[in-house]
């Protein structure tokens, strides 16, 4: 029996890891709550993950499981997926200039924040390039490995670009009157329990064959195909409950904050002004093909600003989830972004970085 029990890959949770999770979701909950009672714009996802970073940074040992943030990944694809209608999928059309401008922007703001890396903070040019490239984290950071990068520093850039995205453009949104200052409500109805099963099974089944393929955000994306076919093609009416949505924001929140949690206080000091001058020059860049696209397209501002955002894929469309902003947009941009990344960032780095002998040395 000794032997068959110890065959079995799964094991219990440490009571450690169960403390530490209880603790990451009681602060992110209550935070959440204290920016959704005060009115703040995005205030479920910013108040839970500015509640945890701050613990983490204070020493907390913060961290959500595997499991449960897949859960919250599926839960917020199902969400995105329920609000598809053919007004929606017949905007489709306008994708491909965006989208062109779209992998110029990135291309532009990988290069000019990685110059201001180099020029200002003294840094080595693969370091800065792989800094300087939005998204794609865990390609970045095999890459860093590899080619013998500043990994810490790399971390504190990519951590920071998202924290600080996720948190301010709720508020720039509604400050400027593109966005409502607190979230709608996306569906009008309740799925029935029988949709509700329907909506949960082909949404974990999408997600488990997208991972088979390695395709990027499996667990997000795979919910929401599998959530727009069915609300799209009308088998299923309504979405998830208004808890249930706040829970997958809160977790996402929270899952964001707790970067923090592996990160000393030294090493975010240390890189906290090469993180805010390379976010800025991001920004600058990013803004401008905004206003190109603005002005040359019939897009909404607020879906363009939260499309060319160069922030993560899941917190970019958990924001599109709760500022009622176009989701299919938005996650279209977000995964060719992912694209263009993961293809272009080892060529780049290759090309334009340290030779590989000089890593070796």
């Amino acid at each position: 029996m000794k032997q068959i029990t110890a065959s079995l890959p799964f094991e219990w949770p440490s009571r450690a890891k169960i403390l530490s999770t209880v603790e990451t979701l009681v602060i992110g909950t209550a935070g959440g709550l204290v920016f959704l009672v005060a009115g703040l714009p995005g205030g479920l996802i910013s108040g839970s993950m500015i509640a945890v970073g701050i613990a983490a940074i204070a020493g907390r040992q913060l961290s959500l499981p595997p499991v449960l943030t897949q859960t919250v990944l599926v839960l917020l694809g199902i969400s995105l997926g329920s609000v598809v209608s053919r007004h929606l999928l017949q905007q489709v059309g306008a994708y491909p200039l965006t989208i062109g401008l779209l992998a110029l922007a990135t291309f532009c703001s990988t290069f000019g924040s990685s110059y201001y890396l180099q020029r200002i903070h003294g840094w080595d040019r693969t370091s800065a390039f792989l800094a300087g490239s939005p998204g794609a984290l865990s390609q970045i950071t095999i890459l860093a490995v590899e080619r013998g990068a500043d990994l810490p520093g790399i971390a504190v850039v990519q951590t920071m670009r998202v924290i600080i995205l996720t948190a301010a453009l709720p508020m720039v949104l509604a400050l400027a009157g593109v966005a409502p200052t607190a979230a709608p409500s996306l569906t009008t109805t309740i799925a029935s329990p029988l949709d509700l099963l329907e909506l949960a099974a082909a949404s974990l089944a999408m997600a488990l064959f997208l991972r088979l393929i390695k395709f990027p955000a499996s667990w997000m994306f795979g919910a929401m195909i599998a959530s727009s076919v069915l609300h799209g093609a009308g088998w299923v009416e309504g979405g998830l409950p208004d808890w249930v949505r706040g829970v997958a924001l809160v977790g996402i929140g929270a899952l964001i904050g707790s970067r923090f949690a592996r990160m000393r206080i030294k090493t975010l000091a240390g890189h906290l002004s090469a993180a805010l001058g390379s976010f800025a020059v991001a920004i600058a860049v990013s803004a401008i093909f905004v206003g190109i696209v603005a002005l040359t397209t019939q897009v909404k501002f607020s879906d363009v600003v939260v499309a060319f955002a160069p922030g993560a894929m899941d917190a970019m469309l958990a924001l599109a989830l709760t500022l009622h902003i176009d989701p299919i947009f938005v996650g279209a941009h977000h995964l060719s972004r992912f694209v263009f990344v993961t293809i272009a960032t080892p060529g780049i780095v290759h090309l334009f970085g340290r030779t590989q002998d000089d890593v070796d040395d």
